[in-house]
């Protein structure tokens, strides 16, 4: 006959295998939703920055994109015309940004960005419209240039509201494509200032 303490450590460990079973189809479950949910964000919002960069590129502003467009989309029968490819991996894109190439009036290195990010349990979305402040001289680094940024959005993954993303987004959109217009960049942060929260300011 088998010891009492060994019968009893078994079921023991039977009993915590079957909770640990439990947990583990609780967050594999829980991660696959997360994972839909995020490649179903970040396809639209691909598409979103792929659109404006192109808006931007008629009045000859060049704005970089990544992810590049090459990885994301392929080319149809209509010159200029591009489709979102379905086997891109849309879920694994942590970071998504247009960053402006203009070198007049400093506005090289404005961008619109947008990611993830973990706040204790919950993985959140952000976007962000950064940009240059000037430059500063620093004794032992020499001059680093200032940037500053935007909150446009901030919302859990699970939270995410496409329509009044895309309401800030077309705020941004519309005070930036202006400024280049009447090649005032003043415009764009005045603008931004007015709607939106101060974020963090670092240097580069």
């Amino acid at each position: 006959m088998a010891p009492k303490g060994n019968a009893d450590k078994g079921d023991w460990f039977a009993d915590l295998d079957a909770e640990l079973e439990e947990k583990t189809q609780n967050i594999v479950k829980d991660v696959e939703e997360l994972n839909a949910q995020r490649g179903k964000v970040n396809r639209t919002l691909i598409e979103d920055f792929a659109r404006i960069q192109a808006r931007f590129g008629k009045i000859d502003v060049h704005l970089t994109m990544e992810p590049t467009r090459s990885v994301f989309s392929e080319p149809t029968s209509i010159p200029e015309k591009y489709a979102m490819r379905e086997d891109f991996d849309y879920a694994g894109v942590k970071n998504i940004q247009l960053v402006d190439r203009t070198q007049e009036q400093g506005r090289m290195g404005d961008s619109l960005k947008a990611w993830y990010y973990n706040d204790e349990l919950t993985m959140r979305l952000r976007m962000v419209f950064e940009y240059c402040e000037g430059e500063h001289y620093y004794k032992y680094a020499g001059w680093k240039r200032m940037f500053g940024q935007f909150v446009i959005y901030d919302m859990p993954l699970g939270e995410v509201d496409m329509d009044e993303l895309h309401e800030a987004l077309g705020e941004v959109v519309k005070a930036w494509y202006e400024s280049h217009l009447r090649r005032n960049r003043e415009l764009l942060i005045s603008a931004l200032k007015e709607r939106f929260e101060k974020g963090e300011t670092f240097t580069e």
